[in-house]
């Protein structure tokens, strides 16, 4: 099981072969397009829960030098996932579809930039190796918790993530399979 760095590190090299996926598929590969940003949506879902309702707590108060940066992590969640929710119900052949997945991926390559060049470090010497793997365990199992939708007016701290995070993935999972079923007769 991979410490919660490495677990969050993995996830942003999943989700950049989304990103590079996306800017390979040609100007009128609209299902091709939508099909990757369905996968680009429920990956950052997931990843943006995992990090507010476990890593981003953890680290204010193990390392509380580097509170700033944590509320900088929020605040780019929070822009990610209005940015997502758009994207969500919106027709890859609308105009603006490119230009918004566009911003969301240099958005969120900076946001992992900063994670990992900044942060990650400090995190890293202020927890120690057993911590890290304990708290990797905890976020890997809160993962199948982990909405799969953004909800960018959801909480994004403890408590009340704690418990609208899974309240929020109950519904994706109920909401989401008439949707995936609408998208794969498309």
């Amino acid at each position: 099981m991979p410490d919660a760095i490495a677990l969050l590190k993995n996830d942003h090299k999943e989700v950049e072969k989304l990103f590079k996926q996306f800017e390979k598929l040609g100007d009128t590969a609209y299902v091709s397009k939508r099909n990757v940003v369905d996968e680009i949506i429920k990956e950052l879902s997931i990843h943006a829960a995992i990090e507010e309702q476990y890593f981003y707590p953890t680290v204010r108060e193990k390392a509380p030098d580097i509170q700033d940066e944590v509320l900088e992590g929020l605040e780019e969640h929070h822009i990610v996932k209005w940015v997502l929710s758009e994207l969500e119900d919106m027709d890859a052949q609308h105009e603006r579809f490119d230009a918004k997945v566009t911003v969301l991926i240099e958005s969120v390559r900076h946001h992992v930039e900063e994670e990992e060049g900044e942060m990650f470090p400090v995190v890293r010497q202020a927890m120690g190796r057993k911590a890290l793997q304990e708290l990797g365990v905890l976020m890997e199992t809160g993962k199948h918790l982990a909405p799969v939708q953004p909800h960018p007016k959801a909480a994004d701290q403890p408590p009340a993530n704690l418990v609208g995070g899974p309240a929020a993935a109950a519904v994706d999972a109920v909401k989401d399979k008439p949707t995936s079923k609408l998208r794969r007769e498309r």
